[in-house]
């Protein structure tokens, strides 16, 4: 279709919420999306200026646009969920999941076994789940078992096979496991008990099932049966230390799933918990990779729609860190305080532990995409144009303004690259004044990089607040480079990020991996200057114990540290040692000054 085609199709776009495919010059789907008001929402890809490469890269490429109009927003968050997964748009996250998740299954037979199973079998059988780990369905398992003797074997204990007696107790039965319905041993009525209460253990509600028991070991007691009671006191104490160990909430927050988003400019991380009765019966976190810097709030509606379906959540209620349109029928409650609060932050928790795992992960198996993804964050962060690939930091190094020296620190991928390293000796200023230290630095370095050809830093970093910050834009702006490199100021105090002709300052997050990066240059400037400095001020008070003696001048001075490599070593040198070097006259009078 040609332009013409397309300005008419955006012109006749409905007001209504639905869904909006792009399609390219051979029909091939860009990107799905959902709006509340598909006019207004199609109209703004072509209206406005995008700031993301990628965005900008699609719209030139569409053609033409299908919509589908539907009756609400959550209906069209639900069909967008759906075309994403059909159809995966080149320009779509794509929320999938390859994993065959484990469930526990209660068999649907006359005394049903309960075993894990990562295969579903439409056979009238119950499933619980899925659950993300095995070990969590082992857990449960071993939990259940050591409560109630439950049959192993796959016999078919038919009522007429029962009575038969074709079947004879195994060991389990010997070991206390089984009751023994193979041979008529255990009715029934009673086993199918013992599943119910198993349902209700897997569900997290721990409350029926104590119950019981307590009644059942007082009764016991009463009747003198002591033992029996022990040991039901035994298996009330197994389920009373696991519901102590997974009640994380209050145990009247019931049947809630809880989600959490992390985010940076590539990657995002949805967090899902559902909570039962007061536990965390499942934690799941889902890694999402960006294609069109999506917003937080899309991102977590497209996950919710997802994990929810991928888990049969039947959840009412959902808890969320801020308010995104779902579907009809869910209760959405954004906590701010107490203890529904608490369980978004363990969410939140969950999801920024697993962010960190994946980044060790990826330093190690992929460290390009951790280069990336840091200079992307840090581009954004910073307000930058261009990822700051090359980074150069400045520092002064000076006490009451003796020996005044400065340094420069270059990083390349965040990274330091010491043979770039650069001391400076300060020429042009008197006494301690770090703002004309500064200019002069910058515009040394920055004239002999432009006379050499050399490539410019993409970002420069002035360890000071607005006033050093301004004295190196003042050199930049002589060399003709304003506007051509980023440069900010970091001031020490409060970790202030000052940028030029902005009175404001930025203030990072102080777990941010920019502020860390920054923070890292800065501190690298500041070991690298003193180590400059104190090394100057070294040699010049060496210099200056020797030429305080009358009669002995620098020369004289560098030709005895020279042979004798430091003052204290010329100290316990004899006249003779020393005469040798500059002459009995000056070795005399050396020795004596030395010495006093």
């Amino acid at each position: 279709m040609d332009e013409l085609t397309l300005d008419i199709q955006l012109k006749t776009l409905p007001e209504n919420p639905g869904v909006y495919q792009f399609f390219d010059s051979e029909s091939k789907i860009l990107y799905v999306g959902k709006a509340v008001n598909l006019k207004k929402r199609v109209s703004s890809y072509f209206t406005k200026t995008h700031q993301n490469g990628k965005t900008r890269v699609m719209v030139r490429k569409i053609r033409s646009i299908k919509h589908i109009v539907v009756p609400t927003e959550s209906d069209a968050l639900l069909l967008e969920n759906n075309l994403i997964k059909r159809l995966q748009p080149r320009y779509n996250v794509l929320l999938r999941d390859d994993k065959s998740y484990p469930w526990l299954c209660i068999k649907n037979e006359r005394f049903p076994r309960i075993f894990p199973t990562r295969k579903r079998i439409k056979d009238g059988s119950e499933y619980f789940g899925p659950y993300t780990q095995m070990r969590t369905v082992r857990a449960l398992l071993d939990l259940i078992k050591s409560v109630y003797p439950l049959r192993t074997c796959n016999y078919d204990l038919s009522d007429e096979k029962i009575k038969a007696g074709k079947y004879k107790v195994c060991l389990e039965y010997h070991l206390g496991n089984c009751l023994g319905p193979c041979e008529g041993l255990q009715d029934e009525v009673s086993y199918q008990q013992q599943v119910a209460d198993i349902r209700e253990i897997i569900k997290g509600n721990f409350r029926s099932s104590l119950q019981y028991f307590q009644n059942r070991m007082k009764q016991l007691a009463s009747e003198m049966k002591f033992e029996e009671a022990q040991q039901i006191k035994e298996k009330i104490e197994v389920l009373e230390n696991y519901q102590s160990k997974s009640t994380v909430v209050h145990p009247k927050i019931t049947n809630v799933d809880v989600f959490s988003i992390i985010s940076d400019a590539t990657h995002a991380y949805v967090n899902y918990m559902q909570v039962s009765h007061g536990l965390v019966v499942r934690s799941h976190t889902m890694e999402i990779r960006k294609k069109l810097q999506e917003a937080d709030e899309d991102l977590l509606a497209l996950a919710i729609v997802d994990l929810r379906e991928r888990f049969e959540s039947e959840c009412k209620e959902v808890y969320l860190p801020f308010a995104v349109p779902l579907p009809e029928g869910i209760k959405i409650h954004v906590p701010k305080l107490g203890d529904k609060r608490k369980i978004v932050a363990l969410s939140e928790r969950n999801a920024r532990f697993f962010r960190q795992e994946r980044f060790k992960q990826i330093k190690i198996t992929d460290p390009d995409r951790h280069t990336r993804r840091l200079m992307e964050q840090m581009k954004r962060d910073l307000r930058l144009s261009e990822e700051p690939r090359h980074i150069e930091c400045f520092d002064n190094s000076n006490i009451q303004g003796t020996n005044p020296v400065a340094a420069c620190v270059v990083f390349r991928d965040g990274k330091p690259s010491k043979k770039e390293y650069r001391h400076y000796n300060i020429k042009t200023v008197k006494g301690p004044d770090d703002f004309a230290s500064m200019a002069e630095v910058v515009h040394r370095r920055y004239r002999r990089l432009v006379e050499e050809g050399e490539s410019l830093p993409q970002l420069i970093v002035i360890d000071g607040g607005k006033g050093q910050l301004s004295a190196a834009l003042e050199s930049l702006e002589r060399l003709g480079l304003r506007g051509q490199i980023a440069i900010i100021g970091i001031a020490k105090r409060l970790e202030e990020i000052y940028f030029p002709q902005d009175p404001i300052p930025l203030y990072l997050d102080k777990k941010s991996e920019s502020l860390r990066i920054v923070q890292q240059l800065r501190n690298e400037a500041h070991r690298f200057g003193i180590s400059f400095h104190r090394k100057k001020r070294s040699k010049a008070a060496i210099n200056s114990a020797l030429e305080n003696i009358e009669g002995i001048g620098a020369k004289t001075a560098q030709q005895l540290l020279r042979k004798f490599k430091s003052v204290k070593r010329i100290r316990e040198s004899s006249v003779e040692e020393i005469s040798e070097v500059v002459g009995p006259s000056k070795a005399r009078k050396v020795y004596d000054s030395l010495r006093e």
